[in-house]
């Protein structure tokens, strides 16, 4: 399940890979952790907008009409779209390199990166939230499904991925539309290695 991401690979690579206009795409520098509560540049139908990672549903309630006050990173594929407390939120994807998971007891961890041959791409919802003050907050959140065979011997949930050619139906399809893309990513696709290289304590 996504708790650290990671993207090496400038943008306008990646804005020329979906057949966009690079000059569309930001510049951004390598980030090797990239952490809850940070910005990620996501993809919208308006193209590529920035988003703080972790929606604070501000207002919304649960099953039981009680207020939801945690800020979510992911949200479960399998209900996303029957609780209330995710009504009328939009859609984005978040493209990196990969992410990381860890394994092993307290203080033993083990940290696993796991990538692809290309970027990868995350099914996301959206929202804003608006501050005190009045600003405004583009927020998003990663949506997760069973893991794969590759995924499962380090972790119980992986990230919804996307073909690219996926991506248009995922940001304005209907949710019966989408509902296909909602499932683990084939086995054998991914490759998962120790990643010894990061400082976790680091931006």
């Amino acid at each position: 399940m996504p708790g650290r991401l990671f993207l090496t690979t400038p943008l306008r690579d990646i804005a020329s890979w979906f057949g966009r206009d690079p000059v569309d795409a930001p510049e951004n520098p390598p980030r090797l952790n990239m952490q809850p509560g940070q910005p990620l540049v996501c993809l919208t139908q308006d193209g590529f907008q920035e988003m703080r990672w972790g929606i604070m549903p501000v207002g919304r309630v649960n099953a039981r009409g009680r207020p939801v006050m945690e800020t979510l990173i992911n949200a479960r594929s399998e209900t996303v779209f029957g609780k209330s407390a995710f009504a009328g939120m939009g859609r984005a994807a978040v493209v990196v390199d990969g992410w990381y998971e860890w394994t092993g007891a307290a203080r033993k961890k083990t940290a696993w990166r796991i990538s692809g041959k290309q970027p990868l791409i995350f099914a996301a919802i959206s929202d804003i939230w608006t501050a005190p003050g009045g600003l405004e907050v583009p927020q998003v959140a990663t949506l997760t499904c069973e893991p794969n065979a590759d995924v499962a011997r380090v972790h119980h949930r992986m990230g919804v991925l996307l073909r690219p050619e996926d991506v248009p139906l995922w940001l304005g399809g209907s949710v019966a539309q989408v509902a296909d893309l909602l499932k683990p990513w084939p086995a054998g696709l991914l490759c998962i290695e120790p990643a010894t290289d990061v400082d976790w304590q680091g931006p």
